[in-house]
């Protein structure tokens, strides 16, 4: 057990001084990115920037880990498949929120997560234009710039603040459903707020600023830093049938208690996207 929580204190030490210096290439462009490419549709986009991060970030780790697995947003949309083994296993996202980066709205971060075992160990989420490092370790807590953070008390839905996106799908069933919930949230919820970003959607949930966030159709790369950062922050992350959360299953539903998770998921509509 020991040996185990050394090598993570060692992974995360090298993750996230790579994590800070490539929070540089963002913060070259906090008025905006105007030279993008379209990927799956008209709003799925990528830049130089996110290639850029994804690259340092992978090179930067195979170095000093050399055996350990990487799972990247940037080299999946190339081509790339998605493999998950007990190996160590780092899933990347170089600009979670990249219209956001492309707009000059200042809610996009790097994300970074690591499993091993396929159990979620480390999270790193890291907005450089504002200069937020939310991090986790498994079982030692959860900090935003070195300070521990904690989810919110709320555990009823017409009190609680939720982060709701519409994803980048145009799928017709997906946008009934994204429809349908949004009405189902203005009409039961206290508010709803659409940041941009699954992982600082997590991440505000596990800061107490968002009391709930549930989304269908994002990715392993969004969602697996953001999981260590709320449960170590107190909070719940599930499937949004608050049935146990797998990471590739591309779904999720994060929230400040059981009861708030069991609430929506008990009145959402249910969506289920192709696995990762």
């Amino acid at each position: 057990m020991n040996k185990m929580k050394n090598n993570i204190d060692d992974y995360f030490e090298v993750a996230v001084e790579l994590v800070k210096s490539a929070g540089e290439f963002i913060k070259q462009h906090t008025s905006g990115c105007k030279s993008y490419e379209v990927k799956s549709c008209d709003i799925d986009l990528v830049t130089e920037v996110d290639k850029k991060v994804e690259q340092f970030l992978i090179e930067g780790l195979s170095k000093q880990f050399p055996t350990h697995k990487f799972v990247g947003e940037e080299a999946v949309a190339d081509g790339a498949k998605v493999e998950f083994t007990d190996d160590p296993t780092w899933f990347i996202d170089p600009v979670d929120g990249t219209m956001n980066f492309i707009h000059g709205f200042p809610y996009s971060c790097i994300s970074v997560g690591l499993h091993v075992e396929k159990e979620p160990v480390i999270g790193i989420v890291y907005n450089p234009i504002v200069d937020k490092l939310y991090t986790a370790k498994s079982g030692q807590g959860a900090f935003l710039n070195g300070q521990p953070i904690h989810v919110s008390k709320v555990n009823e839905l017409r009190n609680a603040l939720v982060g709701f996106e519409t994803g980048t799908s145009r799928d017709e069933e997906k946008k009934e459903v994204v429809l349908e919930n949004f009405k189902l949230m203005v009409k039961h919820a206290h508010g709803i707020r659409a940041v941009g970003s699954a992982a600082l959607n997590m991440a505000l949930v596990a800061e107490g600023k968002l009391d709930a966030y549930f989304e269908f159709g994002i990715h392993a790369w969004d969602i697996a830093a953001g999981i260590v950062i709320v449960r170590e922050a107190g909070g719940v992350c599930v499937d949004p049938t608050n049935a146990p959360l797998h990471t590739l299953r591309r779904k999720v539903l994060c929230t400040a208690s059981p009861d708030l998770a069991q609430e929506i998921a008990s009145i959402i509509k249910q969506y289920t996207p192709e696995s990762d």
